[in-house]
């Protein structure tokens, strides 16, 4: 674990619980694509960068989530480098209470205040297009996470962040998280669509040909909506939903577990009841959802 693995003369990446992109971007400069799950991490990557004479410019993280994020403060106080993050997530990582807030929807429990859930916050500047070095370009991949982007260098190789899962992963958490579940179908299409010499997920190993991985997720989001549907051919409540859908996958409830699937069982309420296969109605005083 936290071993460089070359790709291209210029393309890296650290193979880590969220694989962390290198990217050369001139004799002994690099730009990180995000900077793994907290300080630990950081010195890891840190330790890689020395040994290899690099010079860190610059953290681009692709979201928010806290296994992304967790080196940034780490890393920019050592080496003063800024932080780019896209969108909203800019605002997640400079804030991260922002995470277990949203994932609660109130202020968190202390259940929920740790480091897999929020990171220690940093310095963030807002991502864009011109923010970024010679080469390097940015690829909107919203769903999984709200502005949640990926990046493509001039050689080809393309950092896919959090879009996609493996199979293993599916299998055995089988709801992955979601902020906006027609947004991550809507992004699953363009990845299929996208050519590199190698695709690299941060939670997938990497692939020339992305495409059936793609798929598999896509199906894994129908199957999700398949079984809420199946299970609002009675009128249930949000609490009911998250139950027997913990049921019928053999999932254990805990504080985090409630908060992680809550939230995205919640988002694909929203996107079934506004594509009109759900019904929302309040029945003696409680919110219930009606295939």
């Amino acid at each position: 674990m936290y071993e460089l693995v070359k790709i291209t003369d210029s393309s890296f990446f650290i193979q880590s619980p969220a694989k962390i992109g290198v990217v050369l971007t001139g004799p002994g400069k690099v730009w990180l694509i995000d900077s793994g799950s907290d300080r630990d991490a950081g010195k890891k990557v840190r330790k890689i960068l020395d040994e290899n004479g690099w010079s860190l410019q610059a953290i681009c993280n692709t979201h928010s989530h806290a296994d992304h994020i967790g080196g940034n403060r780490y890393l920019q106080q050592q080496t003063g480098c800024p932080v780019y993050a896209p969108g909203i997530e800019a605002c997640f990582t400079a804030y991260p209470v922002l995470e277990p807030s949203f994932l609660y929807g109130a202020n968190p429990p202390a259940e929920l205040r740790h480091k897999f859930l929020m990171a220690q916050g940093c310095d963030v500047t807002p991502l864009t297009a011109d923010c970024l070095p010679e080469g390097l370009r940015m690829i909107p991949l919203p769903g999984h996470s709200w502005d949640m982007a990926g990046f493509q260098t001039a050689d080809g190789v393309v950092y896919l962040a959090d879009c996609l899962s493996s199979r293993e992963t599916l299998d055995k958490y089988r709801i992955t998280f979601l902020t906006d579940v027609q947004a991550y179908l809507d992004t699953l299409e363009a990845v299929q669509r996208l050519e590199a010499r190698l695709f690299v997920p941060a939670h997938a190993e990497p692939a020339e040909d992305i495409a059936p991985l793609a798929q598999l997720n896509k199906r894994k989001v129908h199957e999700t909506a398949d079984a809420i549907l199946q299970i609002c051919a009675v009128p249930s409540s949000f609490e009911t939903i998250l139950r027997r859908l913990f049921d019928r996958y053999g999932l254990t409830m805990n504080f985090e577990q409630h908060a992680l699937v809550g939230s995205t069982v919640r988002s694909y309420l929203t996107w079934l009841k506004a594509q009109g296969r759900l019904q929302a109605s309040f029945q003696d005083n409680t919110l219930v959802w009606t295939a």
